[in-house]
């Protein structure tokens, strides 16, 4: 477990390089679908809720550096999670309410909610809605190729990804996963036109249950150069969350 648990902290500078890469022998495309199954399944909390409290450190070359703490609560059987912003002062109490396909945020300057989707940045950070949930390669993706190669110190499968439809941020994605372990290191993600648009960085996680969740993320702007926001994840929980925190009448009420 310690090395699924504490990836190399080194290991971050070697994700900003490729990688040296060398052609599969054969394009065994069921082997890499079986891979994302997994993927999926080992991330999604089936029998248990989970809630944690998220730090963000967001860079931007314009607005500087800013500081957010988020609350995270998650029912992935019911695809339904909440985030509710405790950190900075001036954004306090602004949540994001998932129920199955319906993303709502909450603004409780307007006491208002208004229809947003996974795909779009949150708080104008670099992350992205869709990253606070479970993964789902094996379903919104299909397979267009892979290779094998290292990243670091690891041996892994680079697999490129085209998305089956428009629910997803992005349309194209390529992972790097490792061999022995199904943990993906890095992602890079593109538009229509194959144009470079984040890089994803995965150097640490840990393993609730039978479940593997990155720890640590690392998300970079390609479009804009310094521009990146890392995410810590702590204060992990897995107790039963009550049925109405999944609610906009419980995110009305924690801001009255």
């Amino acid at each position: 477990m310690n090395k699924m648990r504490f990836l190399s902290a080194a290991l971050v500078l070697c994700f900003l390089a490729a990688g040296f890469v060398v052609p599969a022998k054969a394009q065994d495309f069921s082997h890499i679908e079986a891979i994302l199954e997994r993927l999926d399944r080992q991330s999604r909390f089936e029998n248990t809720d989970f809630s944690s409290v998220l730090t963000m450190v967001v860079e931007d070359q314009e607005k500087g550096i800013e500081k957010m703490v988020v609350r995270q609560f998650r029912r992935d059987d019911g695809e339904r999670f909440l985030l509710l912003i405790q950190e900075p002062i001036t954004e306090k109490g602004q949540g994001y309410l998932l129920e199955g396909d319906n993303l709502w945020f909450y603004d409780p300057s307007s006491r208002q909610f208004a229809h947003t989707s996974l795909k779009e940045t949150f708080q104008g950070s670099d992350a992205r809605n869709a990253d606070f949930g479970s993964n789902s390669y094996s379903s919104s993706y299909e397979v267009e190729g892979y290779l094998e190669g290292t990243l670091g110190n690891f041996e892994v499968y680079i697999i490129d990804l085209k998305a089956v439809d428009d629910t997803v941020p992005f349309p194209f994605v390529k992972l790097w996963v490792t061999k022995d372990s199904d943990l993906v290191l890095k992602t890079e993600e593109y538009s229509l036109t194959y144009r470079l648009m984040r890089t994803g960085l995965y150097p640490k996680y840990t393993k609730v249950g039978n479940v593997v969740i990155p720890v640590q993320m690392i998300f970079v702007d390609e479009l804009v150069e310094g521009n990146k926001t890392q995410i810590s994840v702590s204060e992990i929980s897995v107790n039963d969350i009550p049925d109405h925190v999944f609610t906009k009448a419980y995110i009305e009420r924690v801001n009255r």
